[in-house]
């Protein structure tokens, strides 16, 4: 087991259900009913707005086109909602009405919109690995570890990625939070604020944080494939839960159209970078870098007993540390079609 697994995972259990599932569709069954439990069958509308990143699944499905033709197939007509910087935009876009999904985002923003009241529901979960969000420094600024951010200034996005793996450094290396200064700023900010020495270190996920340290001649100093004890964020598909009950067969296409391309994006990593490349305008090194991790997708429905297991037990870790404003059960705002 790798760090970026969630302990405990049947991953034949998984096998066995994208196997059912490619079942289902080529005897031309719904898999919303050959998966089931869940609603059978529901749809009031051909259309699925789609919020999509420069990086990431979306990025891919939207630009290979594979994606639209599967869903055009069942007569379900794709719009592309974006480009969102980070995960936040994209919720308010769907709890907003101008999105009917988000784009595959973090679930700790979803998390602290929903416990701030947003009717939103978790649809689907992906794990990828290697994880290779990471805490960076320029070379030349004389930090070398992370007990050297006492005193210091460290960009990061409120509620997401960045803050909780800069919370999880600093407790793992007993440096006091209250010593180090957070500096709240969505990435199209931290960048330059980084580069311009505004900050003096970047909390930062793929594939900003690999193009900023190739930018800047930086380094890492906390690595969260490496350095990070358990897995606290996961990827996620998120929608409202009046959209997913009154059309989940559209929502079982959209996931299993997810799944086929995350498949894709493992088997291809060359290919996805490549793709990722043109979108992000980086460089041939970063894009080498990428390919090399050789990241694997792996889903997860959102009815999954040990995954929510592990899910909960990092929700609790956010609102204990108060990342998250107070607890919340994920069970409730997890919702399998």
């Amino acid at each position: 087991m790798t760090r970026s697994d969630v302990p405990g995972l049947d991953r034949r259990r998984l096998i066995q259900g994208a196997g059912l599932a490619l079942g289902a569709a080529t005897l031309g069954l719904d898999p919303a009913r050959a998966q089931g439990p869940g609603t059978p069958g529901t749809r009031n509308t051909d259309t699925v707005r789609l919020g999509w990143g420069r990086g990431g699944l979306p990025l891919i499905a939207r630009e290979r086109g594979e994606f639209e033709k599967g869903l055009a197939d069942q007569g379900i007509t794709v719009k592309w909602v974006g480009p969102f910087p980070n995960h936040a935009p994209s919720l308010q876009a769907v709890v907003g009405g101008s999105a009917d999904f988000g784009f595959w985002g973090s679930t700790t923003p979803a998390l602290a919109a929903i416990i701030a009241g947003s009717p939103l529901v978790f649809t689907n979960y992906n794990v990828y690995a290697p994880r290779s969000t990471a805490i960076i420094v320029k070379k030349k600024s004389g930090i070398d570890s992370v007990k050297d951010l006492a005193g210091k200034k460290v960009a990061v996005n409120r509620s997401g990625l960045g803050e909780f793996l800069l919370v999880a450094a600093l407790e793992k290396h007993g440096v006091d939070r209250k010593s180090v200064e957070f500096v709240y700023l969505n990435p199209p900010d931290a960048s330059p604020a980084f580069g311009q020495g505004r900050v003096d270190a970047w909390s930062m996920w793929t594939p900003a944080v690999d193009i900023a340290r190739d930018l800047y001649d930086a380094k890492n100093i906390f690595f969260e494939g490496t350095d990070l004890d358990f897995l606290i964020d996961y990827s996620s598909l998120v929608s409202l839960r009046d959209f997913t009950t009154k059309n989940s067969a559209v929502v079982r296409a959209v996931i299993d159209a997810y799944g086929r391309e995350g498949r894709w994006i493992s088997d291809n990593p060359v290919e996805a970078e490549t793709i990722a490349q043109k979108e992000g305008k980086y460089g041939d090194a970063v894009r080498d870098h990428l390919a090399g991790l050789k990241r694997q997708n792996r889903f997860y429905e959102a009815d999954d007993a040990v995954f929510l297991a592990g899910f909960q037990k990092a929700a609790d870790w956010l609102a204990d540390r108060a990342i998250l404003p107070k607890r919340v059960k994920v069970a409730d705002h997890s919702v399998r079609v």
